[in-house]
């Protein structure tokens, strides 16, 4: 493995990404600061199977839920920077809405999950069967 850059090295290449060194990033013990970077190069600002674009309105709802107004800013900026549209990002936070309401409710009933997941196999193989007949 690697040696770890020195702190110095690290946020001279944060600051080359953002134009500073975000302050949240000054409590990062140095021993982690390069891996917790290299983690947010790769998984944040780097080009992954999910569009970055998808992957902070992911982030909007996420974080919408968990309720932490550091990470809803940062993922509501992040999609914006990467060509979410206000209407993107209040549907992410609609959906979010919807998708944890739903949660509530079958949780709180304590719907059969072995049945739950029985009808949801069936509809989505009857879905796929009337999405495949209809193309």
């Amino acid at each position: 493995m690697a040696e770890p850059r020195t702190r110095s090295e690290v946020e001279a290449e944060i600051k080359e990404s953002f134009g500073l060194v975000p302050s949240f990033f000054a409590r990062i013990p140095d021993e982690f600061l390069d891996l917790e970077w290299e983690l947010m190069k790769r998984l944040e600002l780097g080009e992954t199977r999910i569009p970055n674009k998808y992957k902070e309105l992911i982030g909007v709802a996420v974080h919408s839920e968990t309720k932490c107004r550091y990470c809803t800013l940062f993922h509501q900026e992040g999609a914006k920077l990467f060509g979410a549209t206000d209407e993107e990002i209040e549907e992410a936070v609609h959906f979010a809405k919807f998708t944890v309401g739903w949660s509530v409710y079958l949780n709180g009933l304590r719907v059969d999950y072995d049945q739950f997941a029985d009808e949801m196999r069936h509809a989505m193989d009857y879905a796929r069967e009337n999405m495949a007949a209809s193309t």
